[in-house]
């Protein structure tokens, strides 16, 4: 076993304990003999990346120019003590978290507390014990890496998030995407969409048909993250390439999905899915779905709203799963709205008690449109704003008409 292989039962990893050698170190101590022998002490253990300052002056200065990963300090110097250099680099940003090894002789619990207060890190009594020593450095340059590693990896995770949060935001269609294919079809689109902060796999979309018909689809899929996200956006793509061959046919589209998401989803992986076609010339919304949320309508005069019906196994559980459509009236001055289930679970959690039928019939009794919209949306409140648990999506889609 080499003085820096890992140690049965040890928790840093082969790779952290190849890293240690290379870990630059600054020793600070007034007295040669001391940095001597303190760089063969540490030489013998492995170390060979070894720097040295005779002062306290010097030590600020080597620790800008070398960013070490380990500073070995006397306390009693001269000039700039070592108190004051501990002082010093942890009200600097770039060292505030720099390990300070200081080596001292102070036996009284008032003076180690002292040196503690100033920033210390850990404390190696004079005379130094080699093994001590060695096992001290080497605790805290195997923490500093792994501490480094994980900061590494939560900058690529973050990075990842916020290249696929972009991407999501793309996919989402643009308000003037919206106006342009809702006024073809006879109705107003709006929507409203919460992103949450481990990016979720909602998703809607609008996809332009024959004979002024318009597909509208929304997706959730399971799981959070860039993996979620990730499959979200295939099946968004694969919803795009079945369009020409079953966009006017919801359950034969599901059908098609569901048997292309084999090749593409996990075990275990899946998602719910609500697939319709509006047709303003026969006031009519023909859907299908795979688990989702029921589609709900609020006809116009002040009607009771009517939930669509809702079921089928989600896409992805099982490549033989069918889907039939089914049909909901879209008179003019309805509105339908699709939207992920956890919008209603964020109503449920806010205790609010109040229906989402109940809030867009209110909205449409003070005059619907944007500001009913806007209303609606309000109403949801905290619930939706928090957007940290999962995404949240409502879809509103108004007939417009006589």
């Amino acid at each position: 076993m080499t003085p820096l292989s890992p140690e049965p039962g040890h928790p840093a990893d082969a790779e952290v304990c190849l890293g240690l050698p290379e870990c630059p170190i600054l020793v600070v101590d007034d007295t040669h003999l001391n940095r001597t022998l303190i760089g063969a002490m540490l030489s013998e253990a492995g170390f060979h990346n070894l720097h040295y300052a005779r002062d306290g002056q010097e030590a600020l200065d080597r620790v800008a120019a070398l960013q070490p990963d380990l500073v070995i300090l006397d306390i009693m110097m001269p000039g700039i003590d070592g108190f004051e250099v501990c002082r010093r680099l942890r009200a600097d940003p770039d060292t505030a978290d720099l390990p300070i090894l200081v080596q001292t002789s102070l036996t009284s619990g008032e003076d180690r507390n002292r040196a503690f207060v100033a920033g210390t890190t850990d404390l190696v009594s004079k005379p130094l014990d080699r093994t001590e020593l060695v096992a001290r450095v080497r605790i805290h340059l195997e923490s500093r890496l792994l501490i480094r590693r994980l900061q590494s990896y939560r900058a690529r995770v973050e990075g990842e998030l916020a290249i696929a949060r972009s991407m999501h935001e793309h996919l989402l269609p643009s308000p003037t995407l919206c106006n342009t294919l809702g006024s073809l079809a006879g109705v107003v689109l709006r929507a409203h969409t919460e992103i949450s902060a481990n990016l979720g796999g909602d998703l809607w979309g609008v996809l332009p048909l024959d004979d002024g018909q318009l597909g509208i689809f929304l997706l959730n899929m399971s799981g959070q993250g860039v993996s979620a996200a990730m499959n979200a956006f295939r099946l968004h793509t694969l919803l795009h390439e079945l369009t020409a061959d079953h966009g006017l046919d919801p359950a034969a589209m599901l059908n098609a999905l569901n048997e292309q998401a084999a090749d593409l989803l996990e075990d275990g992986q899946h998602a719910t899915v609500i697939y319709g076609v509006i047709d303003g010339e026969r006031d009519r919304f023909t859907y299908a779905a795979a688990d989702s949320a029921p589609p709900l309508l609020l006809p116009p005069d002040g009607q009771a709203p009517v939930y669509g019906q809702a079921g089928g196994m989600a896409i992805g559980m099982d490549v033989g799963a069918r889907y039939r459509s089914e049909t909901l009236p879209l008179p003019a001055g309805s509105v339908l709205t699709l939207y992920s289930v956890a919008v209603l679970q964020s109503l449920d959690e806010g205790g609010t008690g109040i229906g989402l039928g109940w809030m867009i019939g209110r909205a449409m009794a003070e005059g619907g449109g944007e500001a009913g919209f806007a209303s609606v949306v309000n109403s949801l409140g905290a619930a939706l704003g928090r957007a940290s648990g999962d995404d949240h999506t409502l879809v509103w889609i108004e007939r417009s008409g006589s």
